[in-house]
């Protein structure tokens, strides 16, 4: 082979290989038409109702994203309209595991948003740091068990276990003291979370100056709770602490009446906050108090106009689709900010920045955990009004009279 057809060959072949291995992947990025990100969450099972809300927020952000054209992304060089694909993990972490597993290897996704119940929550996380694959979440009950995990790959935004525990017991000490309940029962659902917040709420209530008077476990999905009544008759309680599924909760209150065992002060996490537990309950369902995340009266852009159209859309009111809108608006505006779809830059970008959502300011730490206060709300004719924090309060709390007297 003589020097002219050599040259010729490095001309046509070697040249041209060596100039696209220097320049990025120009093709895809013209065929990059959309972000796609995979939300496991609880349709069917427990946890339903939060379910409903998390798909409902989550593809309502990314409608009012896309209806703007979508998110800049610098890496591509253009707007991407953002798809959110989502599929019911029941409520149990070994089908929220499959869920996350099928979206990575199957679907593709770019990313993940998270789920409602705890365990599906760190399921999903455990199998997004298998797969390194940017999973970004909350309500991740209680923080510590995330925490202690060290996750690289995943992001948290939920309350403190410290500040959550804390707040029946400022409503309680904001009560005259003549009216005050002070026999308190811990009644909670028999499961790792249930009996891992009994034991919070009794060391927080020592600091308070309260003693829990008993403790009562409860059944998950049980029809029958006449044993745990009548423990709390004989206490005398006058104030239950607990911790239930929505329809745990309903049967418990049912039975309540039934047995004419009035309790001035019901304080619910995880159960008393859905609308169909008004809806189911009606106005037995007063002086319930519920735990929250956010209101649509809270002072944040957005927020009145979320639970506006939540209320159009359910014919209910919430105290906690904001965490679930926010989640989304923080993960948007990360991705634009990172100018990127590598999970790394992403998750980068989420702990470098404060993000302004429905549920105000939002500031990550160096772990990848986000903190915002939880809230209490009383029902009242179909609505949860906020009666903590103070500064946010637009209600003056009542305990329960007797049955005969609502």
């Amino acid at each position: 082979m003589n020097n002219f057809v050599r040259w010729i060959l490095v001309v046509l072949f070697v040249v041209p290989l060596v100039t696209l291995v220097g320049l990025p992947c120009v093709g895809s990025a013209q065929d990059k038409s959309e972000i796609v990100i995979g939300a496991s969450i609880p349709l069917t099972g427990g946890v339903a109702a939060h379910g409903r809300d998390l798909k409902w927020a989550y593809e309502l952000a990314a409608s009012t994203l896309n209806a703007d054209g979508g998110l800049f992304v610098k890496d591509y060089g253009k707007k991407l309209k953002v798809k959110v694909l989502t599929a019911d993990n029941t409520s149990n972490p070994m089908k929220a595991a499959s869920v996350v597993e099928k979206f990575i290897n199957v679907d593709k996704v770019d990313m993940l948003l998270g789920c409602a119940e705890p365990t599906c929550v760190m399921a999903a996380c455990l199998v997004a740091e298998r797969y390194k694959k940017y999973y970004h979440t909350g309500f991740g009950f209680p923080a510590p068990a995330w925490l202690e995990k060290n996750f690289k790959w995943s992001t948290n935004f939920f309350f403190s276990m410290e500040q959550a525990c804390a707040v029946p017991f400022e409503v309680l000490n904001s009560i005259d003291k003549p009216q005050r309940p002070q026999k308190l029962a811990l009644v909670v659902e028999d499961s790792f979370s249930g009996k891992g917040l009994a034991a919070a709420l009794r060391e927080t209530g020592k600091k308070y100056g309260y003693e829990a008077v008993l403790q009562v476990e409860l059944p998950v999905g049980s029809r029958d709770y006449t044993a745990q009544i009548s423990k709390l008759k004989e206490s005398g309680t006058d104030g239950i602490l607990m911790y239930s599924s929505v329809e745990d909760l309903e049967t418990l209150v049912r039975q309540l009446k039934k047995n004419n065992l009035n309790v001035p002060y019901i304080h619910t996490w995880k159960g008393g906050w859905a609308g169909t537990f008004w809806k189911d309950l009606n106005q037995d369902a007063r002086y319930i108090i519920a735990d929250g995340f956010w209101s649509m009266d809270y002072p944040f852009d957005g927020a009145q106009e979320l639970g506006e159209k939540y209320y159009r859309t359910f014919n209910e009111y919430s105290i906690t689709v904001g965490l679930s809108y926010a989640l989304a608006q923080v993960l948007f505006q990360a991705i634009e900010k990172a100018g990127s779809l590598d999970g790394t830059k992403v998750r980068k970008s989420v702990l470098s920045h404060t993000f302004h959502t429905v549920m105000g300011p939002v500031k990550y730490d160096e772990r990848g955990f986000a903190i915002f206060p939880s809230n209490a709300a009383q029902w009242w004719d179909g609505k949860q009004m906020v009666v903590h924090p103070t500064k946010y309060a637009n209600w003056e709390l009542k305990l329960a009279p007797a049955w005969d007297k609502r």
